[in-house]
């Protein structure tokens, strides 16, 4: 085979360097072409193949910074030629169960009820306001429900009061100290209550005192009686009184006819020996002490209350009446030793001073002490049941409300539990159930925390509630938080971001999982009218218009006059309707009376 002088491509692509091949710089002998490819062999494929990984990072850090920009222009090349008409397009589409879904296609379907949309100038549906007092309305389906564990809670009259807990310490009943004096100087001959801390009864002895004092009045009572002298017997008999003879030992002088010297000191009151200043043989003076006995039938309870709870307690420093201290408020005692056994008392004084170190106000509480149970310098947790007619707020509430007024005198207050209120800081909502599923939020106004005798917390309701309303207890925070958080419910909420006209999103993919409960609906629609026009509506049944539709399934029945006679129509998009044949309209509520 005769070999051909053309060079081979790998030649061409690459020929034998010559000797004087070096630096930046081709062979010599090349064509025009094959320096070409030389060039691109050498900086791409060859010798500078890292280039390549410096390209592809500066790509993608273009695209990374500039990506705004190539959505946009990507946007603008894919968008419909008829998308501005559509834009301004006047006509929209809603659901006539639930008319606050609105939508810009008519392809879509509720994502309620799943029926498909009706068609209506934009504007043209009538906006059904708000009551006062009402800030937002929710709707959610029984699948929601069930995820949002919607509990509902009757508003009533509820037996409620004031609660204050304050901390204090127990001290001896002032009322109840006694100090037990020698009322004649002498010498202690026997002691018979030498312990501190024993029980002493009202008349036990408690010491034996020898008084040559006491002798000579003692004398002056033998030889009065002896000399049959009533003036000098009545006057020594007052002397020995005066120096605390009793009158049985008086007696016994008398009946005997010899002078005692000894003076026999008894107990004024039954309590325990608290303190004891002598012992047996020691002389005293006229006026020292000999005890100190105090009554622990009753203590006090020193407490703090803030002084943010000052309303709630009486403020008047007058003397108080025997009849007047009968209306003493109640308190409630518990110490760390006893913690399961209530101890009862009433509030006995407020200090008229406040502490500025503390802005604590001391409360003086006085409590009954069965089995002494209550010790002088333990601490307890004082607790103040203050009725609701002594709340400074609910006693000036409405005067014209006859029936607040005279549960207010039962201790009853109309309230909502604790857990039914969302308090955003400007304003405090509760969940208010207008009809099966659909929730308003009320604006109300409450007083202060009370509790009932269980001990569950409840807020007085001033405005905004009326006794008989639903209102969920269970999940309100859940539904607040869907509705103002997720703009994605309005796919399942009306009142929801999505919910919008503007608004086209696909349609939902959530089914109920639960049965709506249509007679609650319709009852609560129908419990809407008037005792006299519900009868005619639940006489009726059935849409004059649309005889496969219960009344009160769309909402409250629409009421027309037609010809003097009252028909009812499921909603106002019936209405043109019925008013173009008004005896086909008649004769249809006739055949659905019949």
């Amino acid at each position: 085979m005769i070999e051909s002088d053309t060079p081979r491509p790998r030649e061409l692509a690459r020929p034998e360097l010559t000797d004087d091949e070096g630096g930046l710089r081709a062979p010599p002998g090349l064509s025009p072409w094959r320096k070409a490819w030389w060039w691109f062999d050498f900086i791409v494929l060859v010798k500078l193949a890292r280039l390549r990984f410096i390209a592809i990072l500066v790509a993608i850090g273009a695209v990374i910074t500039q990506w705004d920009a190539l959505v946009a222009r990507y946007d603008k090349w894919t968008r419909p030629a008829n998308a501005a008409a559509v834009a301004a397009s006047d006509v929209e589409y809603f659901c006539p169960m639930h008319p606050t879904v609105v939508r810009a296609s008519g392809k879509d379907k509720c994502p309620v009820c799943f029926m498909p949309l009706s068609k209506r100038k934009k504007g043209g549906a009538a906006q059904e306001p708000l009551p006062a007092g009402t800030v937002n309305r929710v709707q959610l389906s029984p699948y929601r429900m069930v995820l949002a564990g919607v509990q509902l809670w009757q508003v009533d009259y509820q037996p409620l009061s004031k609660q204050i807990a304050a901390v204090g310490y127990v001290e001896f009943n002032e009322r109840g100290l006694k100090n037990v004096s020698a009322r004649v100087k002498g010498r202690i001959d026997a002691l018979y209550a030498n312990e501190t801390g024993k029980m002493v009864d009202e008349g036990d002895e408690l010491a034996s005192l020898y008084s040559p004092e006491l002798n000579v009045t003692v004398r002056n009572l033998v030889d009065a009686q002896r000399g049959n002298n009533p003036d000098l017997l009545k006057s020594a008999r007052y002397r020995l009184e005066l120096l605390g003879i009793s009158g049985d030992q008086i007696d016994e002088i008398l009946q005997t006819g010899k002078a005692n010297t000894h003076l026999r000191i008894r107990s004024p009151i039954a309590g325990h020996i608290i303190k004891k200043y002598v012992v047996e043989g020691q002389y005293v003076e006229e006026g020292a002490p000999l005890y100190d006995i105090a009554d622990l039938s009753t203590v006090w309870i020193q407490a703090q209350i803030y002084e943010d709870d000052l309303a709630f307690l009486p403020l008047d420093q007058e003397h108080k009446s025997p009849a007047s201290e009968s209306d003493a408020l109640a308190v409630t005692a518990t110490t760390q030793a006893f913690p399961n056994e209530p101890f009862g008392g009433t509030l006995a004084f407020v200090y008229p001073h406040v502490d500025q170190d503390t802005r604590t106000v001391t409360i003086r509480c006085e409590v009954a002490n069965p089995k002494h149970k209550l010790r002088p310098g333990t601490t307890a947790t004082v607790t103040l049941n203050i009725a609701p007619e002594r709340v400074p707020v609910l006693a000036g509430a409405d005067a014209e409300d006859t029936e607040m007024q005279s549960r207010l005198k039962q201790g009853q207050v109309l309230a909502v539990p604790e857990g039914s209120i969302i308090d955003t800081g400007d304003q405090t909502i509760v969940y208010r159930q207008s009809a099966p599923g659909v929730y308003e939020g009320v604006k109300v106004e409450l007083g202060p925390k009370m509790a009932s005798p269980e001990g569950v917390t409840f807020y007085p309701v001033l405005r905004g509630l009326h006794a008989g309303d639903q209102i969920v207890t269970a999940g309100s925070f859940l539904v607040d938080a869907e509705t103002r958080l997720n703009p994605a419910a309005g796919s399942i909420y009306f009142g929801g971001g999505s919910g919008s006209k503007d608004d086209s999103p696909g349609p939902s993919n959530a089914a109920p999982s639960t049965p709506e409960d249509s007679d609650g609906e319709i009852d609560a629609a129908l419990a809407k009218l008037s005792g006299a026009d519900r009868k005619l509506a639940e006489a009726q049944r059935f849409c004059a218009v649309l005889a496969d539709s219960r009344l009160g399934s769309m909402g409250t029945p629409l009421k027309l006059s037609i010809e003097g006679q009252t028909v009812f129509l499921c909603c106002s998009g019936c209405k043109k309707r019925a008013l173009a044949d008004p005896k086909r309209t008649l004769a249809k509520v006739k055949e659905l009376k019949e």
